[in-house]
């Protein structure tokens, strides 16, 4: 399934991401969702693992334009010159010629003049053939129309925290209004059971409602959000190292959800966030260098 992008660019809706992975783990798991059937593969400078997904997308067989590569420049590395020179390590890591898709990792609102000078620079790559498609990741509503009043190019995408506990309403009415495309990040929910990101969590995997869909169409609750993202126009990042696992996320195509099925996992959003509020200036991890290529 394939999502067409405002510039004309199609990206496949479905991809494996790559955060928290471990660099050690990270090229057998590209190499298992590329043997799986996934063709978009989605890092970060910040994840410490481009030059692992490079190795696996070369390992798998693939010629390059067959496989979507999505990244993303750190905070570090935000301002004009500062950006194209993310582009350099992102590519030299990655071993390409070209990405898919460059996104801005954080809106950082502290320093805003440096993230849209980092965006100018997404626009001259776009122009320049150096990337496909430019976007944003983490953009709340008042971000995007920071963004969208100084810059040229609609983002195309805009990739932010997204599964049934956090619904982010707000945004996907801004991102639709735009064209944009909204790209969900723990897209199963995995940002409400990570070891490390607090105790009192409700683990949406076990979540009764989701169950009982799965139970009636023969899936897991993992196939069932992923599902209730596609049919609803949405791009979904599903991250997992178990090649089984792996496999298991991509066999999302042969069944539908019944309008109602869809509305009962909408109403289970909470409107809680789970992970950090990207209104929040987090110096010391912004200042995070990102290695050379």
């Amino acid at each position: 399934m394939n999502i067409t992008l405002n510039n004309g660019v199609t990206m496949p809706a479905l991809g494996l991401g790559v955060f928290q992975t471990a660099p050690e783990e990270t090229t057998a798991a590209v190499e298992a969702a590329l043997a799986a059937g996934y063709r978009h593969i989605d890092t970060a400078a910040a994840y410490g693992n481009e030059w692992e997904v490079g190795h696996g997308i070369r390992n798998s067989g693939l010629n390059r334009s067959d496989v979507f590569i999505e990244t993303k420049v750190w905070v570090i590395d935000y301002g004009y010159d500062q950006t194209l020179h993310a582009w350099d390590k992102a590519a030299g890591k990655l071993g390409v010629e070209y990405l898919d898709l460059f996104i801005l990792h954080q809106p950082a609102p502290d320093r805003f003049e440096k993230t849209l000078e980092a965006y100018k620079a997404l626009e001259a790559l776009l122009a320049d053939g150096r990337v496909r498609a430019i976007g944003v990741s983490n953009f709340m509503p008042h971000h995007l129309k920071q963004l969208l009043d100084s810059t040229e190019i609609i983002p195309a995408v805009n990739q932010v925290e997204l599964h049934p506990y956090f619904t982010q309403p707000e945004v996907q009415v801004a991102d639709a209004e735009h064209g944009i495309v909204t790209q969900a990040w723990s897209p199963i929910g995995g940002i409400t059971f990570y070891p490390g990101w607090g105790e009192e969590r409700r683990n949406v995997m076990e979540d009764p409602a989701i169950a009982a869909i799965g139970q009636a169409h023969g899936k897991s609750p993992a196939q069932v959000m992923l599902r209730w993202h596609l049919q609803q126009g949405r791009s979904a990042i599903p991250k997992s190292t178990n090649p089984s696992r792996i496999a298991e996320n991509f066999n999302v195509f042969d069944f539908e959800l019944s309008e109602a099925e869809l509305a009962g996992i909408n109403a289970l959003d909470t409107g809680v966030r789970n992970g950090p509020d990207p209104d929040e200036a987090r110096e010391e991890r912004f200042a995070m260098v990102i290695p050379e290529a």
